[in-house]
């Protein structure tokens, strides 16, 4: 179990509608690891804010808020996917909006899985450097470098990807070849996010989840990635959407976050977006 909570996370889990949790495992990664580190890491940074966010005018004090703390994980994905499975289930079920915190972004899929059988037509948008569109990846079906091909083969193909710059021939190809709604990271650049998301909107009508790969930002803002990736978009580029989506949004996570090469300002900034992503769906609901 984790030490701390995450900061404002103070209601019980039936009063919530908000269920932060950790999944703290890192096992496919393959270039850094230590993203295991990562939900703990940004539950302490999240002591560094303020309750109040004067971007979206919202304090948080005033939103239930539960941490249900990290999720037991096995040794493999293809086990720990099952256990972590059926809280996925039971939060969506429960009528709470999941928020998950990385470890590694095969861990996504469940959650993704668990938000479709609630919301019929869900789409998929995901900020990630990378395709992740292989088949497998070292043998590895469920790897991290494979889970957008498996949400849009297996769950949604409703699904928008922004601020990617890699990938191999064949994830180029695939995506090409089946028209996949795709955004680079110098479509970011050159015509603005708010065009972006502008030449989406309309595609991506109803139910959200959000996906945040923290290497869809460029390491000079956050250093501590799993497999960090110059030429990235900027942490303003990533809260405009979360602004944008925020009332759409039924499920969220952010994950591959590597602690340990950094002194805590990807985490910092992790934490901030988790919060940013609170404060605008309260602030949204609210409106309603």
């Amino acid at each position: 179990m984790h030490k701390i909570i995450f900061a404002d996370a103070n209601s019980d889990y039936e009063k919530a509608h908000y269920v932060i949790c950790g999944v703290p495992f890192d096992g496919t990664s393959s270039y850094r690891l230590g993203s295991r580190l990562a939900p703990d890491e940004m539950r302490a940074a999240s002591y560094n804010f303020e309750t109040y966010s004067s971007f979206f005018d919202y304090d948080l004090a005033d939103v239930d808020i539960h941490d249900a703390g990290n999720l037991e994980v096995a040794d493999t994905i293809d086990d720990t996917l099952p256990g972590i499975s059926k809280y996925a289930d039971k939060f969506v079920n429960d009528g709470k909006i999941p928020v998950i915190l990385g470890g590694e972004h095969s861990l996504s899929y469940p959650f993704v899985k668990a938000c479709l059988k609630k919301n019929p037509g869900l789409g998929f948008v995901v900020l990630d450097a990378h395709m992740d569109m292989r088949e497998e990846f070292r043998d590895e079906k469920n790897s991290h470098a494979c889970i957008s091909r498996h949400v849009i083969e297996d769950l949604t193909n409703k699904y928008v990807s922004i601020g990617i710059r890699s990938g191999t021939r064949e994830e180029y190809d695939y995506v090409r070849e089946n028209k996949v709604k795709m955004f680079t990271s110098e479509d970011v650049h050159s015509i603005g996010i708010e065009k972006v998301i502008s030449e989406f909107r309309d595609y991506i009508k109803g139910p959200v989840y959000l996906s945040i790969d923290m290497d869809a930002i460029d390491p000079a803002y956050a250093p501590a990635l799993g497999t960090p990736e110059p030429y990235g978009i900027t942490p303003r580029d990533v809260r405009a959407v979360i602004s944008c989506l925020a009332p759409q949004i039924v499920g969220f996570d952010l994950v591959e976050i590597a602690p340990a090469y950094d002194s805590g300002g990807t985490a910092v900034l992790g934490a901030k977006l988790v919060r940013d992503f609170i404060a605008g769906s309260a602030k949204a609901r609210q409106t309603l």
